[in-house]
């Protein structure tokens, strides 16, 4: 499904929700800033691994999935009943229609879906949930393999609190048994949920996008991560996160991919060994 919706340069509405927000929760604003800043003044990164042309067929033989991909046609019609849900709300979907933030594109998406659907994972952890597209492929997923449950940890969106009615809206009804809203950080809340675990088969990246936070979150990840585990990393080539966990685990084959948009790129470690 084609991506759509408005630029990331503020408008006269979101400065006017910024500015009430800052009203009702200035502290939240206020600490949430440093990171938002070091987020945006990232200087983009050139990674020693190349970008694959054919990553779809490459993490198929990591994966050692069919390939072409015989789940195509179910995804597509997945990603149109989302977009037509979301419509029918009066959402957008695409770049920058979560505040100045966005949803995850097709491509990561895609990448979601088919590990999901091949690794057949047990316990799947993601961070970041804006309007819950990846959240609702995953579950989806799950869903058709009668096995498997996602945690979701999630720190609302600070500068609009009218967005925090929009968080995971994706997400049907149907699909939230499997389903399980960790609200708070990451650095809060993501050591002690891989610990109760035991083990995360797969991971997804789509929260703060620091070198920072993404190498925290990925290394939390791997410590319990099995062979055949999958970490999907979301806007890798704005610091350097990504690139030193590839240096720091030599155990994992590295993918770098481009979205389908063509605006950013995406990360996807399968461990290996």
């Amino acid at each position: 499904m084609a991506w759509r919706g408005p630029s990331r340069r503020p408008t006269p509405e979101k400065v006017t929700r910024l500015l009430r927000t800052l009203v009702v929760d200035p502290l939240g604003v206020i600490r949430a800033l440093p990171g938002e800043l070091r987020q945006r003044g990232g200087k983009k990164q050139y990674l020693n691994t190349e970008v694959s042309d054919a990553w779809d067929e490459q993490l198929h033989s990591l994966l050692g999935a069919a390939w072409p991909c015989p789940e195509g046609q179910r995804l597509d019609a997945l990603m149109t009943d989302i977009g037509e849900l979301l419509a029918k709300r009066g959402l957008d979907y695409g770049r920058y229609t979560y505040g100045w933030y966005s949803d995850a594109e097709t491509s990561l998406c895609r990448a979601a879906w088919c590990v999901a659907r091949h690794t057949r994972p047990e316990v799947v952890v993601e961070t970041g949930v804006a309007h819950g597209i990846t959240s609702r492929v995953v579950l989806e997923a799950l869903e058709l393999n009668d096995l498997g449950h996602l945690w979701s940890i999630d720190l609302p969106f600070p500068f609009d609190h009218r967005l925090h009615t929009e968080t995971g809206i994706a997400v049907t009804e149907a699909l939230r048994p499997r389903w399980s809203y960790v609200e708070g950080s990451s650095r809060q809340r993501m050591p002690r949920l891989v610990t109760e675990r035991g083990h995360v088969e797969m991971f997804i990246h789509d929260s703060l996008h620091t070198a920072r936070n993404t190498l925290f979150e990925m290394e939390q990840a791997a410590r319990t991560m099995p062979v055949g585990g999958v970490l999907l990393i979301d806007d890798i080539m704005t610091h350097d996160g990504f690139a030193t966990f590839a240096r720091r685990h030599p155990g994992y084959q590295i993918i770098v991919c481009e979205s389908d948009d063509k605006i950013g790129m995406f990360g996807i470690a399968v461990r290996t060994a």
